[in-house]
Parts: structure tokens; sequence; C-alpha cells
């Protein structure tokens, strides 16, 4: 009898341990499960911060048709080009003639209906929460997508600045300047790894001004007035809201996103008879932080060579057609 008690006993409290097991492995994998799923969640709260803080386009509604849009005046020097349209208002002199590609508007309805557009546009610019300072000199800096702002005037005194959207079309650039932006002669700036025209946006808070032979890119949205100097020529628009827009022989491409016709960006940009990206030249893949241009394109065989040689004696080339409306996008 001492003995079968005894082997119950044990019986028992092996049964005891084999549950106390099997509880302690449920506990282990339930709190496993947690927490995969607490990194899960982590993981998506992470994401949607970075959505979130990633910078959205400035919509310019029925300004983004415009090359230059002005509120007091226009003044041209010399035989300036500009591929959109042409606005003022309430101001109603326009001087010296310059090269619309696009419609001119001054002081009606549809200029009246862009320069409120332009001031919703310039208040969203400005109301952006800042992802760091722009500094006071431009000259040899490196910016990714966000929003960069100056507490005083910002300048460009030499060579270039470069924006890098690091193989992101969508990239967005934001520059609040709270006084003046000025640019010295023959600088530039320079878009590389998927940067766009169409996503960049310069919120001045007095006037710009781009020196002589300045290659510039980006919509300019200045609340008093632009003044682009000699051969400065822009990839974008120069909307001022309350002051006079001054040319002087410049070439002004109007940049749209191709997924878009009202400014805002979000797609490729297209490119008509000037390339995207820095104007007057092609668009390179930019090696690193410093700009140079990427690898060069191979070279054509010989048979690929000879092939086209003989497309070219059949096909006689179509003489381009000029640009009636503000369409060009690039």
């Amino acid at each position: 009898m001492i003995r079968g008690v005894q082997r119950t006993q044990e019986s028992r409290d092996g049964g005891s341990r084999a549950a106390s097991r099997t509880a302690c492995a449920m506990a282990h994998a339930n709190a496993l499960r947690a927490a995969l799923m607490l990194l899960a969640s982590l993981s998506l709260l992470v994401f949607a911060s970075s959505a979130l803080g990633a910078a959205a386009p400035v919509g310019l509604g029925t300004a983004a048709s415009f090359s230059v849009l002005a509120g007091s005046t226009v003044t041209n020097t010399g035989p300036t080009t500009m591929f959109g349209d042409l606005g003022l208002s309430p101001g109603s002199s326009v001087t010296g003639a310059p090269h619309v590609l696009g419609a001119t508007h001054v002081d009606d309805a549809v200029a009246i209906g862009a320069k409120n557009a332009l001031t919703s546009a310039y208040d969203d610019a400005a109301g952006r929460p800042s992802n760091g300072s722009a500094g006071t000199d431009l000259a040899g800096q490196v910016f990714l997508p966000g929003v960069r702002t100056a507490s005083s005037s910002l300048l460009l005194s030499s060579g270039s600045v470069t924006l890098d959207a690091q193989g992101n079309p969508n990239a967005v650039f934001i520059f609040q300047i709270a006084s003046t932006l000025i640019t010295a002669s023959n600088t530039s700036v320079v878009l590389i790894n998927g940067a766009q025209a169409c996503n960049v946006f310069w919120q001045v808070g007095s006037s710009a001004t781009l020196g002589t032979g300045t290659s510039f890119v980006g919509t300019i949205m200045a609340l008093a007035t632009i003044t682009a100097n000699t051969a400065a020529t822009i990839h974008g628009r120069l909307l001022a809201s309350t002051g006079a827009v001054n040319l002087d022989t410049n070439t002004i491409t109007t940049s749209n996103c191709s997924s878009s016709e009202s400014g805002i960006g979000g797609g490729t940009e297209t490119a008509g008879s000037e390339t995207a990206g820095t104007v007057g030249g092609p668009v390179t893949a930019g090696k690193g932080a410093t700009g140079a241009p990427g690898t060069a394109k191979p070279g054509k065989s010989t048979g690929a060579k000879k092939a086209a040689k003989r497309k070219h004696l059949h096909v006689r080339a179509r003489p381009a057609l000029q640009h009636r409306h503000a369409g060009f996008t690039g």
C-alpha cells in the first residue's frame, strides 16, 4: 500500500511538471506573438511618420500656366522668350515686347484668378514646417528633399547649389526666405538623381534678383519684385505678387510634371524644346553630391549605324511645330 501511494504521488508530480512546462511554452509563444505584433505596429508607425514628414508639392492652381506673373508692371529688354503665359494684375503696363509663346493676360479675369492662386500658393509654402536651415549662402551646398528656411536673405554667391532627389522623382524642395534671394553672375541650380524643376519652390519674403547668366531652376514666388538680369535662364516660373517682373534677354521654360497640368508635382517631368533639369543642357545622372555627370551613353554598333543611315535616306524629317499656347512642359 505504501508503494502504491508513492507511485500515485510521483505520477501526480510528473503531470504537474508537464502542465507547468506546457503553460510556460504557451506563455513564451504568446509573448513572442505580442512582440512581433508590436514590432509590426512600430514599423507601420515609422513608415507613416516618414510619409507624413515628406514635403508635398505646392499647388499653384491657375498660376501654373504662367511663365511670368506680376503685380505692378512687366518690363523687358532684348529678345526674351517665355514658353508659358504672361500675366499682370492689377497693373496694366507691359513694355519691351517679350516673345510670349503662351497667352497674355493683362488685368483680366484670368490674370486676377492667377494672382489669387499665387497668394494661396505663397501662403502654403510660407506655412510649411521647416526641416532645417538653408544657411545664408547656397554656394557649394547639397540639399536633400524637404523644407529649408533662411531667416534673412539668401545668397548664391558663386558656383552652384545642388538639389539631390535620391532617386525619387516626386521629391519636393521648398525654400522659405524671409527677405531677399540673390544669385551672382554665372551661378546655377543643379538637379541630380531624379530631381525635377516642377517640384522646386522658392518663397521669397521681399524681392528676388537673378544675376547675369544665372541658370536657375524652380518656381520663384516673391512678395515684391523679381529681376532677371541679362541672359539669365529660368526653368520654372517668375511669379511676383505685388511688384514688377523685370526681364533682360531671358529664356523662361515652364516646368510641369507630366502627371499634372496644375503645377502640382507627382510624375516624371516631360521635355519640350529644352530638356528637363538644369536649364540649357541635357539631364545627366549625378554620380554623387557633387553633381558630376554620370557615365556617357554607349556608342552604336556598326550595324545599328548602317540601319540608321538607311532609315535617314528614306524618311524625311518633319519640321518642328511652333508652340501656340502654354503647352510646353519640362
